[in-house]
């Protein structure tokens, strides 16, 4: 091994401790891949660090485990009641029923009724105090009615997902079965761990995999 490439695999060993998960278990779900396609913005926050020989952009790993940490501060500090978890695609729905059984929060899965946030007289109406949303594509709808109600949204955002109205990007591979089913279990954990109900290195009852959309999305 090469001096160069020693060093580089030293310096990685000493980074994987203070991920969230191991550096395998992250890559293995492809949590970096991003799409063929990459925004100026992704670009400029420092989200994306490369391509690959097929033309796919990847995602910084470090940036995806700094967010979630993030994202789980801020989702703890609020009435786990009062946060909507949403996804309209369908890899999305079971990770965010799975997140919301663990974490309290309300899921919204499967086609976003317009009014949802805005029209009390809708059945379907729900007051939120914080939404996430899985694509900022497929779930515009919702992210539109929390802005006109001016409430922050976080977003699993790929390298070339729209922006606009998103107050907290996630960035990761917010497509792909294992993807999604990671991001939401590191994020559920990591957020029992802010409020206390699971101790700084503690972990779910359940393993990654239970998160994976199946066949049928009802728990």
């Amino acid at each position: 091994m090469s001096e160069e490439r020693r060093e580089e695999t030293t310096t990685e060993e000493k980074r994987q401790p203070e991920l969230l998960i191991n550096l395998e278990t992250y890559l293995a779900a492809g949590v970096r891949i991003g799409t063929h396609l990459r925004s100026s913005y992704m670009i400029k926050r420092g989200f994306i660090y490369g391509v690959r020989p097929d033309g796919l952009w990847l995602i910084d790993l470090r940036k995806i485990d700094e967010r979630i940490r993030i994202a789980a501060k801020m989702i703890a500090r609020y009435e786990p009641s009062k946060v909507v978890a949403v996804s309209a695609r369908q890899y999305g729905q079971r990770p965010v029923l799975m997140f919301c059984k663990f974490t309290g929060a309300k899921p919204i899965i499967g086609r976003f009724i317009p009014g949802t946030f805005t029209n009390p007289v809708l059945k379907t109406y729900t007051e939120a105090d914080l939404v996430i949303v899985t694509d900022p594509k497929a779930d515009s709808q919702a992210i539109d009615e929390a802005a006109l109600m001016g409430i922050p949204v976080i977003a699993l955002c790929d390298t070339d997902s729209p922006v606009a109205y998103v107050d907290l990007i996630i960035p990761c591979n917010n497509k792909g079965r294992r993807s999604l089913a990671l991001i939401y279990w590191l994020l559920a954990r990591q957020v029992l761990r802010e409020r206390g109900e699971l101790p700084p290195d503690g972990d779910l009852p359940v393993p990654p995999e239970e998160f994976e959309a199946k066949t049928v999305t009802t728990i």
